[in-house]
């Protein structure tokens, strides 16, 4: 007698588990050796933030363990991952590191996994990975795909060891665009309409047919982080997309992106005219800056930020600005220290801020109109539902101006002498290997040779990155010092971050005089930094001198460049 058909086995009943990433859309980014990547920070917070925002969970203990691979083996027993793409044969390389103690990026440990693209969820129980004993935190999650520009949706589950519990899975709702809930709460981001004068202007140039040109200038979010894909969903190019259709004639509204993901207004002031106005090349009718996330490392505590607004409001073409406040998924940002310089101004500015964090605590019959989750990509970063929502705030904001009439908007207004803050840095110009307007003398000594491993970006619409100064002066190793003499007021130097541990610090003098010392290591990943040599109210010559620390000959270390207030 033939066999029959076996019954299925039971199934194993499933740990509880929370969601780290839940139905997030990610891009696999073009990279170097024609793959595409998507990475998912884990490090500095993020994880334990993503733990509370997207997993609900509120067990301090719980959340305390994730901080660590320690404690995260202990809390966690296996990782669940599904990736949905529309070629469901696919393959993707899901990683999932741990950063190291002595080397961050390559002595821990890595879960490394391929999975079809077919929606199924691939689970892997940590005990049987290989760990290192040099793992110090969670770092980052990668997917790694053959070809660049793919466009998936992934979840990443933990689930948990025993001894602990998951919370209920919270379902988001979908949003509604359309109802007076959503309209309600892009009115809240108008903090001040400011003096419209300049942005009715503006539209009515693109409506008249004139070459209009909108700029956007900030951090990481301007950049497009957390945008799927980075060039077409992120807020800035949403929001020029739908002010060239609404108010353009067809092809006479440019744009142009200067975000450079972690950094502050400190160094946006310093290549505002290499990255914005193209060295004369490009002139903005209106310019977007975003700051108010990036700024608290600011040296100047918004001396910077000021300057960069009088730098552009002083442009011969008298450009608008619009302040845009974004916000953290912890609530936070500086719209208080930052706001008196647009309410000194007369700037319109945009809060994001205030649009949407209180209503995330409401329920949805009290007006919620979407979660946390929904928002935000990561603890800093939204997603293409927060990039949405930026960009319908700034078009709010347009819409508002172009329905006043001409009482309503009144006359220009001019630029006032006195300051909110204070401008010392307003009149600063780039200075580097390519760019020596001031006519600086300088002996580069063993600065000698050229980084081309640098921080990179994606310009205006480019898919592709730039690289962040590339003119830079690179030590390889040997102890002769870079020296520059230079007349000016004031100057900064911008050099690279790096977790490499074969990086150094350096250490600068000024006119003989040890000021400070530079530690590429402190942030802890490839990143431009700026920091003020000196301030002075006077201008004359000055001789700067960086030198490898005794120990560091052997080491590396990049001057990306200088900026100079004459």
């Amino acid at each position: 007698m033939g066999k029959g058909v076996a019954a299925p086995a039971d199934p194993v009943a499933k740990r509880p588990f929370f969601y780290l990433v839940r139905e997030k859309e990610i891009f696999a980014s073009p990279q170097p050796d024609g793959r595409g990547i998507q990475f998912l920070y884990q490090d500095n917070g993020r994880i334990t933030d993503s733990a509370r925002i997207t997993g609900n969970i509120s067990d301090q203990s719980m959340l305390k363990l994730l901080e660590t691979t320690e404690g995260f083996r202990k809390l966690v027993h296996s990782i669940g991952v599904t990736v949905s793409a529309q070629d469901s044969s696919r393959k993707a390389d899901f990683v999932f590191q741990m950063y190291g103690k002595t080397d961050i990026y390559h002595s821990g440990t890595s879960i490394c996994h391929t999975v079809y693209c077919d929606g199924m969820e691939h689970v892997y129980a940590l005990e049987e990975e290989e760990w290192s004993g040099d793992d110090n935190v969670p770092g980052q999650i990668r997917f790694v795909f053959d070809e660049p520009e793919t466009v998936a949706a992934v979840n990443v589950k933990l689930y948990l060891n025993d001894g602990f519990a998951a919370p209920e899975v919270i379902e988001d709702f979908d949003i509604d665009y359309t109802a007076k809930a959503y309209q309600d709460m892009i009115a809240r981001s108008v903090m001040s309409m400011g003096n419209m004068t300049k942005i009715k202007k503006v539209i009515d140039k693109a409506k008249n047919g004139g070459q209009v040109t909108l700029a956007y200038i900030g951090g990481s979010i301007t950049q497009g982080a957390g945008a799927v894909p980075i060039h077409t969903n992120c807020y800035a190019y949403r929001s020029y997309r739908a002010f060239a259709d609404r108010y353009g004639t067809g092809g006479n509204v440019r744009f142009v992106k200067a975000g450079v993901g972690g950094t502050a207004s400190e160094l946006g002031v310093v290549r505002f005219e290499r990255d914005i106005l193209d060295y004369g090349e490009c002139n903005p009718d209106l310019v977007v800056v975003e700051y108010a996330v990036n700024d608290e490392g600011d040296e100047t505590k918004g001396v910077c930020y000021e300057s960069l607004v009088r730098k552009i409001l002083k442009l011969p073409n008298h450009p608008a600005v619009i302040l845009l406040f974004l916000v953290f998924s912890y609530d936070w940002n500086l719209q208080e220290r930052l706001s008196p310089v647009g309410y000194h101004y007369h700037l319109p500015m945009i809060s994001i801020k205030d649009a949407v964090t209180e209503q995330f605590s409401w329920s949805r019959e009290k007006g919620r109109v979407l979660s946390k989750n929904q928002f935000f990509y990561d603890i800093y970063h939204p997603s293409n539902v927060g990039h949405r929502i930026i960009a319908d705030c700034l078009l709010n904001l347009f819409h508002e101006i172009d329905q006043r009439n001409a009482d309503d908007i009144g006359i220009e207004a001019e630029l006032p002498d006195t300051y909110a803050i204070g401008s010392d840095f307003e009149d600063v110009h780039l200075l580097d290997r390519k760019d020596n307007t001031a006519g600086a003398v300088i002996d580069c000594g063993d600065f000698c040779n050229i980084d081309d491993r640098l921080q990179s970006v994606e310009r205006n619409k480019d898919t592709v990155q730039t690289p962040q100064f590339p003119h830079n002066w690179f030590h390889k190793d040997g102890s002769r010092p870079f020296v520059m003499k230079i007349e000016c007021r004031a100057l900064l130097i911008l050099f690279k971050d790096s977790a490499d541990c074969d990086v150094g610090k350096a250490n600068v003098y000024i006119d003989d005089r040890m000021a400070f010392v530079l530690d590429p290591r402190e942030v802890g990943w490839i990143h431009c930094n700026a920091r003020i040599i000196f301030n002075d109210k006077e201008s004359r010559m000055h001789t700067v001198m960086i030198a490898m620390e005794p120990g560091c000959e052997g080491r590396q270390f990049t001057i990306l460049g200088f900026g100079y207030v004459s």
